[in-house]
């Protein structure tokens, strides 16, 4: 799963027994060498559907860590671009790493659930960070989303179809949530991060109740399952022209 220069067993032991926020910090010099990190295919198949629903003027990237959205919105928005994340490390890399022109982008260190912005945007996306959420904490982070997003904005991510329990897939996740939870149990600071959490109905509900209006678009470069339904869905969720 990592290549050499990818972060050693100590390493993401150490991580793990960290805070979300520390043990960013301490992954960032590596992050870009790990499976973490959002495909490119999956960031490629996002900027084309964007371009399709475009041009937007100013874009958000949250929880942006080394920057890989902030390159998808240099791609589709005619004006400025900004990366928040609440890991500096994750930022210092992203300063480093990502090749948009200085005067167009910005990089904000602050949390997800406290946006420091006024309605700023006209698209806000995330690759790849909802598994640090809690359920009951999508309310108000789609509130947060809402809130920085000019009338008729729009709010994107990819979602992956989850594999089903007769994949290898689903039993690997399903342990490593499991292990999560054991670990948050009986260590302090907990480390937030479950892949089975983030359930695209609970999702459409909670973006819903926010006041969006929601489509999902299939992203046609990864067909289709079995049962016809697409491999990779964008949410597109917009804040009311009104």
């Amino acid at each position: 799963m990592f290549g050499p220069e990818g972060p050693s067993l100590r390493e993401l032991a150490v991580q793990a027994l960290s805070s979300v926020e520390r043990g960013y910090d301490l992954l960032a010099p590596k992050f870009d060498h790990t499976p973490f990190r959002t495909p490119d295919s999956v960031l490629s198949a996002v900027t084309t559907a964007l371009a399709r629903t475009g041009p937007y003027d100013d874009g958000l990237d949250l929880c942006c860590g080394t920057g890989a959205g902030v390159e998808v919105l240099a791609d589709v928005c005619r004006r400025g671009v900004t990366g928040v994340d609440f890991s500096a490390g994750m930022l210092d890399v992203a300063r480093r790493r990502v090749r948009v022109d200085e005067p167009r982008v910005a990089w904000i260190r602050a949390d997800a659930r406290a946006l420091p912005f006024t309605p700023a945007f006209d698209l806000v996306v995330s690759f790849g960070a909802f598994g640090h959420f809690l359920p009951r904490e999508l309310p108000g982070l789609f509130a947060q989303v809402h809130s920085v997003l000019r009338p008729g904005g729009c709010f994107a991510f990819p979602v992956v179809a989850p594999p089903g329990p007769m994949s290898p897939v689903y039993w690997m996740l399903l342990g490593f949530d499991a292990v999560m939870r054991v670990r948050n149990a009986v260590w302090r600071p907990p480390f937030v991060m479950y892949y089975r959490a983030f359930r695209l109905g609970e999702v459409r509900s909670e973006l819903a109740r926010a006041g969006f209006q929601v489509e999902l678009q299939a992203l046609p470069e990864f067909g289709r399952r079995r049962d016809g339904s697409p491999r990779v869905r964008m949410v597109v969720a917009r804040r009311r022209a009104d």
